[in-house]
């Protein structure tokens, strides 16, 4: 959903470790020549459009770094890393970022000796600023018909690199064109039995959150075992903290995900999304769960395998997560049938006078994506081989796998059997490994969820009929209760929300010489110390505690690097709109 798309873009794909699988990578090399049809992803009677595939398909390797993870990576020896290096002659020789991406891409830009291929998300203003980067507006126009049918003349404006510098660095990757959601995985998370033992009743609120955990608690101090049963856990380990402590306090006071800011749809005010009175309230609540016993008292400490490794046990009533920060731990618990300790996911607010924004709507996102850089042997290849995942084919390839293998089709219809299926959803990480499913859409411009082929199919495979399809009976049975059929039907749809006209601000690129990243650095040291501080303390302490990060934030600058924001905000507006 939204709300996660910032750390799904950290390690949202992470995101699709669970499933979807995740962003291409780690290079390795491809020998394989087999030409039969099952092997080669042809589409037989599936007629999702002509190959695009480029003239020239001889060897060649290009490097490549990402600035995401991708687990599931295999050297391109998965069935659809096969197809297509066949399909296109490239591989991949990639490196991924191991710790801060950041840092990493700094040191790639210094080094003046640049891969091939670069997906650097927001850093890749450092290697722009290193005259890194070639500017693919004419290689676009040139080599790459898919991509500009794909993004059109509207989102190929997104995809300018400033209002100052219109070249286009990164091809927009990280985002679906036209994609509609069908499904949350994300809000606030409680146990199926929990909520079937409360009767099934309306969870709004954090207060009605809260009666669902503790009743059950009160029932069911102890599991089966002896082992004290938990209210709720978060986890603040590293950019966690983002997804589980801080993020939700303006997702349940009605703002939405622009990374650490709060932003006006009207007049572009930018606010520092702390500063806002109802988040205060907000963490008073989670005050609140801590001084009552219903919050983990291990939250602010545990690494995020100890977390996976407690809600594993099936002790923990309630979340507030994405689906892929907790999925491995969920899909445990499924394998060993204890469904009624899998999770549904409830939209949440402060109080009924808000309304969740997890599907506030930002139109297409540009500005994460896959650019060349200026060492690139062979910038046509690498372009005829990124416009060849953007065509049908290709898309159809990277979603679905291979016909006859991975889906077939019957009387025009793309159909994944039920045997496929059951490895998506309870062998994702091995399964993504074997087929390359999902792995190398981060690579392609794309079309999102929602959006049909030529042959009137899905490009993707989430769509509702295969959502649906991917539910177990204890999370049918739950749905059933609350008269919807998938979890978003639970949440305010984007029809309420105006558009945001700049997209999102954590996905706007940030200048190489600004200030900002200075001062976000000082705002982001002070708030991971005084947000657990304030959680944690005493009731009567909570106001004295908050007073005091609001006077640490005004002294470290907070107004200054609110108005810097405010600007790039309000640039953006202009280079999208123009």
């Amino acid at each position: 959903m939204m709300a996660s798309n910032r750390k799904k873009a950290s390690a949202w794909l992470l995101v699709s470790t669970l499933m979807l699988g995740m962003l291409a990578g780690c290079g390795g090399n491809n020998n394989n020549n087999a030409t039969t049809e099952e092997n080669t992803g042809n589409t037989g009677t599936d007629s999702a459009t002509a190959t695009a595939a480029p003239e020239d398909t001889s060897p060649i390797t290009f490097s490549f770094f990402s600035a995401d993870p991708s687990p599931n990576w295999t050297g391109m020896q998965d069935e659809v890393g096969k197809v297509l290096t066949e399909k296109t002659g490239v591989t991949l020789d990639a490196e991924f970022a191991v710790g801060d991406p950041v840092q990493k891409v700094a040191l790639i830009a210094a080094s003046g000796d640049y891969p091939d291929i670069v997906a650097a998300k927001n850093d890749v203003s450092k290697l722009v600023d290193a005259g890194a980067m070639l500017d693919l507006t004419e290689l676009i126009d040139k080599y790459a018909p898919n991509i500009k049918k794909v993004l059109g003349e509207e989102n190929m404006k997104r995809a300018r690199y400033s209002d100052d510098d219109h070249a286009i660095y990164a091809i927009p990757t990280n985002a679906g064109v036209d994609n509609t959601y069908f499904n949350a995985g994300g809000g606030f998370e409680l146990q199926h039995r929990a909520v079937k033992e409360a009767g099934y009743p309306a969870i709004k609120t954090v207060q009605d959150y809260e009666n669902v955990i503790k009743a059950y608690l009160e029932k069911h101090p102890t599991d089966e075992n002896g082992n004290k049963n938990i209210g709720m856990t978060l986890n603040a380990d590293d950019w966690y903290m983002y997804i589980t402590v801080t993020n939700p306090a303006f997702l349940t006071t009605g703002s939405s995900d622009d990374g650490e800011y709060a932003i006006d749809v009207d007049t572009q005010k930018v606010t520092y999304h702390f500063r806002r009175p109802a988040e205060k309230e907000y963490f008073r609540w989670l005050n609140h769960m801590n001084d009552i016993g219903l919050l983990d008292p291990e939250s602010f400490v545990q690494k995020y395998d100890q977390y996976k490794a407690k809600i594993a046990t099936g002790r923990v009533v309630g979340l507030i997560d994405q689906d892929w920060g907790y999925g491995d731990a969920e899909k445990a618990l499924k394998t060993a049938g204890k469904f009624d300790q899998g999770y549904g996911h409830y939209s949440v607010t402060l109080s009924e006078e808000y309304k969740d924004a997890s599907f506030w709507p930002t139109g297409f996102m540009a500005g994460y994506g896959v650019g060349i850089s200026t060492s690139c042997k062979d910038p046509v290849r690498a372009i005829k081989f990124l416009d060849y995942l953007a065509s049908d084919e290709g898309q159809v390839l990277l979603n679905y796998g291979v016909e006859g293998k991975d889906y077939k089709v019957e009387n025009g219809k793309r159909v994944i059997p039920d045997d496929v299926n059951n490895r998506i959803v309870n062998d994702n990480a091995n399964f993504t490994k074997e087929t390359g499913i999902s792995l190398y859409n981060m690579l392609g411009v794309h079309y999102g969820d929602g959006v049909k082929d030529p042959s009137g199919n899905y490009y993707t495979t989430k769509f509702p009929e295969q959502i649906t399809a991917q539910f177990n009976d204890v999370e049918k049975e739950t749905l059933a209760a609350y008269h919807v059929t998938n979890w978003k039907e639970l949440f305010p749809n984007e029809s309420e929300f105006k558009v945001k006209p700049w997209g999102a601000a954590w996905n706007i690129t940030i200048p190489g010489d600004s200030e900002i990243v200075v001062l976000d650095n000082k705002l982001k040291d002070i708030t991971w110390k005084r947000i657990p501080e304030a959680i944690l303390s005493k009731p009567a302490e909570f106001d004295k505690i908050w007073d005091a990060y609001m006077a640490e934030l005004d002294k470290a600058g907070v107004a200054k690097v609110e108005a810097l924001r405010e600007e790039l905000v309000k640039q953006r507006v202009k280079l999208w709109t123009e």
